[in-house]
């Protein structure tokens, strides 16, 4: 190889892709954070703080950002995905032709695509014909930022690239463990954010703790359905990438799909809602995705379609509750 062992990319430089930057950096690795945005690299590189995405949290001095995409990955050993799941096809289109063929792609987006119903992983192994990694659990940005005690989940293909890049990552406040169901553990990190919009919705309604502890079993349920119906593992859903996402975003006030349900609940719309804030709300795109995979996987996904409805369709929030709690009567564990 003509490029050093411990370079790594990490392209998106949104407040998780800036954190997961830093960390590698902080632990001796020379890190290049790719950001569409010329002033933002040129800010981060002066300043050492990403003011639009991160701020007030002080960067490791190994990370240098750019927005050149050949810059960014041309030289890497590893290159992480960080970019919102809708970006991620125009991205790295782009970036294909810099990549080394040797390089291990690692992603740690949570969505869906609208367009093909891809998770990231399999939208980067179409894109870039290799394997995927996918890093995913309960892990607010702000929080790991500040060195909180955080574990998350790696999955990969190969038991030895697992090992390799759960050192990689580790860290003594980001505790890693390793997973091979990469499937599952997308769904997972995938559908939890729009369950944490029905939970949202759920406490901006005011409807109390009872509603949202059954919204938050009763949507574990649906994302294992969906996963099973795609080939996922059942017990991965009760792991860090599904339970333990999935608790998190529904009740964590620093979630931003939780704050577009509460935001809906108390009568906004979405268009105001969206206009209003800079950090995308994955949840948004992925509960289109989701209502579509839903209906091609032949799956009753009964909270998704309501959010569905209340995001698209703009059935107003109390409705969607009153259909959900007069569905048909159903044995608990229906569908399995």
């Amino acid at each position: 190889m003509d490029y050093p062992n411990n370079y790594i990319s990490v392209i998106g430089a949104g407040s998780w892709g800036t954190t997961l930057a830093s960390l590698l950096g902080e632990k001796g690795y020379d890190v290049t954070l790719w950001t569409h945005e010329t002033d933002l690299a040129e800010r981060i590189n002066k300043e050492r703080v990403n003011n639009l995405y991160l701020p007030d949290i002080a960067l490791s001095h190994n990370l240098k950002a750019t927005n050149d995409i050949a810059e960014a990955v041309s030289t890497s050993r590893y290159i992480v995905n960080v970019v919102p799941t809708q970006y991620i096809r125009p991205v790295f289109t782009q970036a294909k032709q810099y990549i080394k063929e040797d390089s291990i792609i690692i992603s740690a987006a949570k969505g869906i695509e609208i367009e093909t119903l891809l998770t990231p992983s399999m939208l980067l192994k179409e894109i870039l014909g290799k394997p995927v990694s996918i890093i995913s659990g309960p892990s607010f940005a702000k929080e790991v930022a500040l060195r909180l005690p955080t574990a998350v989940t790696l999955a990969t293909e190969d038991k030895k690239t697992g090992l390799l890049l759960q050192e990689i990552f580790n860290t003594d406040y980001f505790r890693v463990y390793t997973h091979d169901d990469i499937i599952g553990v997308e769904i997972g990190g995938a559908l939890k954010n729009v369950i944490a919009i029905a939970a949202g919705i759920c406490d901006g309604l005011g409807l109390g703790h009872n509603s949202r502890a059954a919204l938050i079993t009763r949507g574990l349920s649906e994302i294992a359905r969906l996963g099973l119906s795609m080939n996922a593992r059942e017990i991965t859903f009760s792991g860090l990438s599904g339970l333990g996402d999935l608790v998190l975003t529904c009740t964590g006030p620093l979630s931003r799909n939780y704050n577009v349900g509460c935001k809906l609940g108390q009568g906004q719309k979405l268009s105001e809602i969206v206009s209003g804030t800079i950090h995308v709300a994955e949840g948004v795109t992925t509960t289109r995705a989701a209502y579509d995979l839903s209906k091609k996987h032949n799956i009753d996904l009964p909270i998704t379609e309501q959010v569905y409805l209340a995001l698209y369709k703009e059935k107003p929030p109390k409705e969607a509750v009153k259909d959900l709690m007069n569905r048909t009567l159903k044995s608990e564990f229906y569908g399995y």
